[in-house]
């Protein structure tokens, strides 16, 4: 999906097919109204957003919809397509790639000269790099990805973006050599 289009909602949307479509939604909704954040605010996949709202004090559903998209329209401002990170790869040698997934995947899969982001190397980040480093993360599809790139933001990392549709795309889009997966999680 391209970052321009704004795709469409309504209450009888899923939360589902809502964190398909603005995968920032959840992180959306927590900052606003405390909804989706832990066991006690969370919600089911199967659930409509007229459901949630209608749970958390009967919000008004166009007003959560407007903030959702205005939301997504500010991570579509953090974010870089595979094609963008690929052209500046060979140009830029101060560009820090950091992989957010799972160490398992990480050595499995990686872009070239990413490094695993951990707690030790968030430590190492926030104590010696500039804040103007240019940083670059991803994940597997590209949805932690932002919330760790407004996680680095909110810190001071004002270069920092995300990877669009993260390895995946980048695998599909310009480095077909990468091979792909799809992650399966036990019941």
């Amino acid at each position: 999906m391209n970052v321009q289009e704004t795709p469409t909602i309504d209450g009888s949307t899923t939360m589902t097919q809502l964190l398909k479509v603005f995968p920032g939604a959840q992180r959306a909704l927590f900052a606003k109204y405390h909804i989706g954040g832990c066991r006690s605010c969370g919600f089911q996949p199967t659930e409509t957003l007229a459901e949630v709202c209608a749970r958390n004090d009967n919000l008004d559903v166009n007003e959560v919809i407007d903030h959702i998209r205005s939301s997504h329209d500010s991570d579509a401002r953090i974010q870089i397509t595979p094609r963008e990170l690929a052209d500046r790869l060979p140009t830029e040698s101060n560009l820090k790639i950091l992989d957010a997934r799972t160490r398992e995947e990480h050595e499995a899969v990686k872009l070239p000269g990413a490094q695993l982001l951990d707690q030790a190397l968030i430590q190492t980040i926030f104590n010696s790099w500039g804040k103007d480093t240019p940083i670059v993360i991803y994940d597997h599809q590209g949805s932690r990805s932002l919330d760790a790139a407004a996680y680095f933001i909110g810190h001071g990392f004002a270069e920092t973006k995300c990877l669009q549709g993260g390895i995946d795309a980048y695998s599909v889009e310009v480095d077909q050599s990468l091979p792909r997966y799809t992650l399966e999680f036990a019941d």
